[in-house]
């Protein structure tokens, strides 16, 4: 087999606006290292953290919601801690957390038999820290991901995926359902009343199926609009995610909320659990800054979760679970990996339910 020595790629050349980035097809086809694979890109997903990172939302300097500067970007952004670990980014850099394609080719120590196999990335990268706990590098971030024609991971990161899903399907699960399923996890949820905000974007959407299947009730927050899909899901209620939600459900009505908006509604979301309840969160969309009664904290025993780093059984359980049936993909619209200009703006919009995911030109090997 013969591989190209360029491909199509996105490059994202520095924070800020959409003009950041540049769709190029004279990019170098990268080479796997020892304990590498080489990977054909068939589709990658579109996430919040390809925007956050770009517009760099991450840096402290940054207090607002992320669509405020989605499309311009900010104007008081810190490069130094402008990515999600804190660690200045160096450009350019191909973005995109969700890789879905094909092993082409191996680095050393690798098995050879693995090419050809089908195959997600973790997009929580262990390896690249030697598995230090609680550190982690994100594909697409902290080195090149899937918004190009080829992407190089580590093999033992890499999961063989049997199932009769499209590429695109496949291309909605990583860092959705990871972010998801790691939430679910940290918080140890079962068969319990969980509340799930943000339903209908990718996470959310998934936190609603992934919850579903451990046993859960899940009451989702959702615009009026998006009701019906969002029930769809597994939904046993959804709530107008501008309601007054002590009006609709009750001070103490909550075992877990698994929260990806903030916002100025934040506080309310403690206000909705129960004693020795759980919130555990992986986003703020609406807004980074919160305001907190302390008093709530500990005199209702609640516990809070930051969920970012993901233990190794997260990924793999998801992959179970799509071998096994027991999830389903919910993607809204396909964009060719040129259009990811166009993709990012309806991203922004917040008109889809589910996930948007970019398909690049097919190699012919």
């Amino acid at each position: 087999m013969t591989l190209p020595q360029t491909m199509a790629a996105v490059l994202l050349t520095g924070h800020g606006g959409i003009d950041k980035l540049d769709y190029r097809t004279d990019v170098s086809v990268p080479e796997p290292k020892a304990g590498e694979v080489l990977i054909r890109v068939a589709a990658a997903g579109v996430n919040n953290t390809d925007i956050n990172t770009r517009i760099g939302w991450y840096s402290k300097a940054v207090t607002e919601d992320t669509n405020s500067g989605g499309s311009e970007g900010f104007e008081t952004v810190d490069d130094d801690d402008a990515s999600w670990s804190g660690t200045p980014l160096s450009f350019p850099r191909i973005q995109g957390a969700d890789v879905c394609g094909y092993i082409t080719a191996v680095g050393d120590g690798v098995d050879a038999t693995r090419i050809g196999e089908r195959v997600l990335v973790r997009n929580m990268l262990r390896t690249y820290v030697d598995y230090r706990p609680y550190e982690c590098w994100t594909i697409g971030s902290e080195c090149d991901g899937g918004f190009a024609q080829f992407a190089v991971a580590p093999a033992q990161e890499t999961h063989a995926v049997n199932c009769d899903w499209s590429d695109a399907d496949l291309a909605s699960v990583p860092c959705a359902y990871s972010t998801a399923e790691n939430m679910l996890h940290r918080a140890n949820v079962g068969a319990e009343r969980v509340l799930v905000t943000g339903a209908s974007g990718g996470v959310g959407s998934a936190a609603v199926q992934l919850a579903k299947r451990r046993g859960a009730t899940v009451i989702a927050l959702s615009s009026v609009s998006k009701a019906d899909e969002v029930k769809a899901l597994g939904a046993d209620q959804v709530i107008d995610r501008n309601a007054d939600l002590i009006a609709e459900l009750g001070a103490g009505s909550i075992d877990v909320v698994v929260d990806l908006v903030a916002g100025e509604q934040w506080p309310t979301f403690l206000d909705l659990l129960r004693r020795g309840g759980r919130y555990a969160t992986a986003g703020a969309i609406a807004g980074p800054i919160a305001q907190i009664d302390v008093r709530t904290l500990y005199l209702n025993d609640l516990t809070l979760f930051g969920c970012t780093f993901q233990e190794d059984e997260v990924f793999a359980n998801l992959i179970s679970y799509i071998e096994a049936g027991e999830i389903r993909p919910v993607v809204a619209k396909t964009y060719p990996l040129a259009e990811i200009v166009t993709a990012q703006e309806d991203f922004l919009a917040k008109k889809h339910t589910g996930k948007l995911v970019l398909i690049p030109p097919k190699v012919i090997l």
